[in-house]
């Protein structure tokens, strides 16, 4: 049984405002587990975005605990969490004048001090962690040059040079095209595995997620006879609820709980 590296307890995210609170989703009960892929789907604006900044402490949390390794976000240091979570965002970096290996290298700032000094065993980890995500012929190539693919593997490497158990990804697979959201998927599921990494990760790529994901969490909005939530669990436990259903089914779409697959009508 993977070990349950985060736990969720009654989690309300959103947003405050001067005069108003905008709750996203509340009474979130729900652990990530070591060693799986959770992916997190939900339409655009439900409130991926928030649940992630929220997660990765870049914002407050409404209401709830985040337990992290038996301890609560918030009694972390700011140093601490960037030992323990590495976050892969969807932009793509503008750097220039810098090699792949000077970029991967950045992961180490939480371990070099004020002056950023790079000794070799940080460099083994950097380079560990390029031969990992299988970029290694990328090593010197300025980053500029790269395709989105390939930048986006050089990002993955630098979250694994930081060496977190804990890396969240908003998008990994945006921008790319199918052949390499295959292979990114298929990555992070491989890394996940072998190095019993807790990775969780936000995406569009519905079928994709279906097929590779250990479990699912899907963002619903909710209406007046539903509550906003978060429905959890492996893809076959969605899908035999309804919660699939749900979310993809529109006129002329139609889900199959049996093979987890769409289905489009031919107009």
């Amino acid at each position: 049984m993977n070990a349950e590296t985060i736990i969720l307890k009654n989690l309300s995210i959103g947003y405050r405002t001067k005069n108003n609170i905008r709750t996203v989703a509340e009474n979130i009960n729900a652990a990530i587990r070591s060693g799986e892929l959770t992916c997190l789907l939900g339409a655009n604006g439900v409130g991926k975005s928030t649940l992630l900044r929220t997660l990765s402490a870049f914002q407050p949390k409404l209401g709830g605990e985040i337990i992290i390794r038996s301890q609560e976000i918030d009694n972390f240091t700011d140093k601490e969490l960037s030992r323990l979570i590495g976050v892969v965002l969807t932009e793509k970096p503008d750097i220039r004048n810098m090699t792949v290996r000077e970029l991967v290298a950045l992961g180490r700032s939480p371990y070099t001090g004020f002056w950023g000094t790079l000794h070799n065993e940080d460099w083994q980890v950097v380079d560990e962690a390029i031969d990992a995500v299988r970029i290694s012929g990328l090593r010197e190539r300025m980053v500029h040059t790269l395709s989105d693919g390939e930048r986006q593997k050089v990002m993955i490497a630098k979250a694994l040079a930081q060496q977190t158990p804990v890396i969240f990804l908003d998008e990994p697979t945006a921008f790319l095209d199918f052949p390499s959201k295959v292979e990114m998927m298929q990555l992070l599921r491989r890394l996940a595995k072998e190095a019993q990494k807790t990775i969780f990760l936000s995406t569009h790529d519905f079928e994709l997620a279906l097929q590779v994901a250990d479990r699912l969490w899907l963002m619903e909005s909710g209406d007046k006879s539903q509550e906003k939530g978060v429905s959890i669990g492996t893809p076959r436990e969605l899908a035999q609820s309804g919660a699939l259903a749900r979310y993809v089914e529109r006129p002329g779409i139609t889900f199959d709980a049996e093979t987890l697959t769409v289905r489009v009508a031919q107009l």
